[in-house]
């Protein structure tokens, strides 16, 4: 994922925001309200103020399922206790900051093919009936967004024999790489 922050950073920089006000390898601690802090992938605080923070994941098999699990909690949490330190004036003075989510999913057999669900006592959304894990964590990112946890978010799929070599896909248009960039960008000119 690094090679992702570093083109982020890069972005960001070229949007205006001078370097010193980017954090991607320490300084990543912001406070939070449920516990006393959380390290993102990349801060960027200008002035006192914070402007943004990054969460960049991903996931390579061959146990989807639990990390799966562990990952949708991990980001919602993480969210939870951003928005809820935000609102107990943990950050100043600062205007409502850029939150991202970036994810980056293995593409294999395993994560592509449709898994079961259990409804031993009521019935599971039908869009989880019958989807692959690729296509959940399409669902999770874009509701992440839909109920505005995260600012934006992308949905990446690489294959490990060509992932090194920076090939992706991008299954989700409205989950791509240049929508949240897009916004990121955006939310930078207009709050700095």
């Amino acid at each position: 994922m690094g090679g992702f922050i570093r083109l982020f950073t890069s972005l960001i920089c070229d949007a205006g925001v001078a370097r010193e006000c980017l954090f991607c390898e320490r300084g990543l601690e912001l406070p939070g309200f449920f516990r006393p802090t959380k390290e993102w992938d990349l801060v960027v605080v200008k002035d006192n103020t914070l402007v943004a923070a990054i969460e960049a994941k991903s996931q390579v098999g061959p146990s989807f399922g639990n990390n799966f699990n562990n990952r949708t909690e991990e980001a919602m949490g993480s969210a939870l206790d951003l928005w809820t330190a935000y609102r107990e004036k943990a950050y100043a003075a600062s205007p409502q900051p850029f939150l991202g989510y970036f994810f980056m999913l293995e593409d294999c057999r395993a994560s592509t093919r449709a898994v079961r669900v259990k409804e031993p006592h009521f019935k599971v959304f039908p869009e989880f009936v019958g989807s692959s894990y690729a296509h959940r964590y399409e669902l999770f990112c874009r509701k992440l967004v839909l109920e505005r946890h995260y600012t934006s978010a992308a949905f990446l799929m690489s294959e490990p024999s060509t992932g090194e070599n920076g090939d992706y896909a991008m299954p989700a248009q409205d989950l791509s790489m240049e929508r949240f960039a897009r916004a990121l960008i955006g939310h930078l000119v207009m709050s700095t």
